[in-house]
């Protein structure tokens, strides 16, 4: 035993003299711990993954040889690259640990804090990962200490136990078969469709992205991230000229006396169906918020989603920026910055969860002051319910924006609501009986029930949007109220009901367009904003996009903007729509496929500009 221990494992080569079985069992010796120890690592990565969501997450990846292959393949080929490199299976297993602890550990901290993954986009913020773990008190937690007491022990294992070094020859094998095993994996851990087979649903709320992400381990929902975090300018995109662009600009400030307090508030899935032709209402149903429209300002809204992705609109509102890719990481300029440059405080209200569409870190980093959800709001108001409808949520909001007029500042207050929400009940009428909505009598009692709970619940919003609005009335601050709605509403899987009441949704005419994107927008003032502004802040607006919606209600106000406002607003006033599938609406109302060369350029230059926007934080 005692030759075993001194010719076999603690040697760097066997001994000479030793039989063919024996050299074969130190090689296999020197392979096989080393492998054990990584795969260890990988499922102790696998042990903290899940964070705060509970151990069935942890069972729920050994139950799934997918899910388990895709999180410790990445770490047994990163550990055999660096062996073939360095010939020491203790300092391959010590390097590979470092990133594989390290992303374990920023991951349960991130978890823990703001209930937010590390993603691949988040290396490319380390200030701002920085700035994270100052703000808070970091811990030693019991997984991480296992793990780190299991990693020490493991290079101490290894650098006694495995210390086998082949010749150059074989180390530059072992190095090029790891990097061609990299490679080849490259394009698995980047498919979008590997990703949704790997769904792992049981045990978590499916409509959380960050639970989604916790769902299928660490190393390899990482990895897949990485796409995401590569940049994707538009065509043509040259950061110089955008900069020179912006620079001919300077923000502009707000007069003293014009700073008016702001309430916008988007109405979940808020849509007129009065409009349509194909919707034959019993009563009109809209009838406040026509009466509203008659004392605003306001037109239509064309947005870039159908039935869900709020976040677009929401976003393109915000920053003015068109694009898909909201999912900020770091503090990113919006008109929520400018304003607050200007001395507005920031606040908002959203009713429901704030890991949807991570709100309560992105609001955040577009600006806001302080923004309030279900899990430190509304789930007090609401008992066991997760959201707060509109008779909950409009009184709320209004209150607290009466309590933050008495304070110094101006306020911008920005809420997004969740009422109107789909999908809608198709088995019972919620607001009395179908007939107290539509007379449409072609359709199946499902699609009926549906499109009548769509309508109760657009009326039944508008009713306490009155009792708001009144209120407001009688308020001496100058308060102005911006309303919008953020995409068509869901009606039935496949759009059935739309295409029971022979809704065209194909966009083949300006008509189908129309139906399929436009949502409405409105613009109100009370008497003292009125007074303060010199205006009535009534008629018709344009048509246009989300991302140009705040430049119409500074229009109103009389407001310059700040530079990225003055920069696109040429067009702004050309192609007042500019939609993300190619599409544009000129300031005369044509409906454009293809833009000419001359619109093409302004539409290049709007991308360019809003692509630095999102990617230069000026603050």
């Amino acid at each position: 035993m005692k030759r075993l221990f001194s010719c076999f494992l603690f040697q760097e080569r066997p001994e000479d003299g030793l039989s063919a079985p024996r050299r074969a069992a130190f090689w296999l010796w020197n392979a096989l711990l080393p492998a054990g120890a990584v795969l260890v690592l990988g499922l102790l990565s696998l042990l903290m993954a899940p964070g705060q969501y509970g151990w069935d997450l942890f069972w729920d990846y050994l139950s799934s040889p997918g899910l388990l292959a895709l999180n410790l393949l990445p770490p047994v080929v990163l550990a055999a690259l660096l062996y073939g490199l360095t010939g020491r299976w203790w300092l391959a297993y010590a390097l590979t640990a470092l990133p594989v602890l390290g992303l374990s550990a920023g991951n349960s901290y991130k978890l823990f804090f703001r209930d937010d993954p590390v993603v691949a986009a988040d290396l490319l913020l380390l200030g701002e990962a920085g700035n994270m773990a100052g703000k808070y008190q970091l811990f030693l937690f019991g997984k991480l200490a296992i793990a780190l007491a299991c990693a020490l022990a493991s290079v101490l294992l290894l650098a006694l136990l495995a210390r086998g070094r082949p010749r150059g020859r074989a180390r530059a094998l072992t190095a090029g078969l790891s990097l061609a095993c990299a490679l080849a994996l490259v394009p698995v851990y980047g498919s979008d469709q590997v990703y949704a087979d790997n769904a792992n649903l049981e045990h978590i709320n499916q409509w959380s992205t960050t639970q989604q992400y916790v769902s299928r381990g660490l190393v390899y929902p990482f990895l897949h991230s990485v796409k995401a975090a590569l940049p994707h300018p538009p065509e043509g995109y040259d950061a110089q000229e955008a900069a020179r662009l912006l620079a001919q600009y300077q923000d502009g400030d707000i007069p003293e006396d014009k700073k008016v307090n702001i309430v916008g508030i988007m109405l979940e899935a808020f849509s007129d169906f009065s409009d349509m032709e194909e919707v034959k209402l019993t009563k009109d149903v809209y009838a406040y918020y026509h009466a509203l429209e008659r004392e605003s300002y306001s037109g239509r809204l064309l947005t870039n989603i159908f039935a869900g992705g709020t976040v677009n609109t929401e976003r393109a509102f915000l920053t003015g920026a068109g694009g898909e890719d909201y999912d900020f990481r770091a503090d990113t300029s919006s008109y929520v910055w400018y304003l607050k440059s200007q001395g507005y405080r920031a606040t908002g209200d959203h009713p429901s969860y704030n890991w949807f569409y991570n709100r309560q870190n992105v609001n955040a980093y577009l600006g806001f002051d302080s923004y309030r959800f279900t899990e430190d709001c509304y789930r007090y108001l609401t008992g066991d319910e997760p959201t707060a409808w509109d008779y909950t949520f409009v009184p709320t909001l209004t209150a607290s924006v009466l309590e933050q007029l008495e304070g110094d500042a101006p306020l911008f207050s920005f809420s997004v609501s969740y009422q109107g929400h789909g999908p809608y009940g198709d088995q019972e009428c919620w607001w009395g009986e179908v007939e107290d909505f539509i007379a449409n009598e072609g359709l199946d009692d499902a699609s009926r029930y549906i499109l009548s709970n769509y309508l109760g619940s657009v009326q039944n919003t508008q009713e306490h949007l009155k009792v708001m609005v009144d209120t407001f009335r009688e308020v001496d601050e100058p308060i102005v109220l911006v309303l919008f709605g953020d995409h068509k509403p869901w009606l039935g899987n496949g759009g059935s009901v739309y295409s029971g009441l022979g809704i065209d949704l194909s966009q083949g005419s300006k008509d189908s367009f129309y139906d399929y994107w436009s949502t409405s927008y409105l613009i109100w003032a009370n008497d003292a904003a009125k007074a303060a502004l010199g205006t009535e802040l009534v008629g018709r607006g344009p048509d246009i996009s989300p991302c140009f919606l705040m430049n119409v209600l500074f229009e109103q106000l009389g407001w310059t903007g700040d530079a990225y406002m003055q920069a696109v607003e040429a067009c702004r006033k050309e192609l007042p729509v500019i939609h993300n599938y190619g599409a544009c609406i000129t300031a005369e109302g044509e409906l454009v496929r293809e833009p000419s060369q001359a619109q093409a350029e302004l539409v290049r230059q709007f991308r360019e500009l809003g692509y630095y926007r999102l990617h230069h934080f000026t603050g």
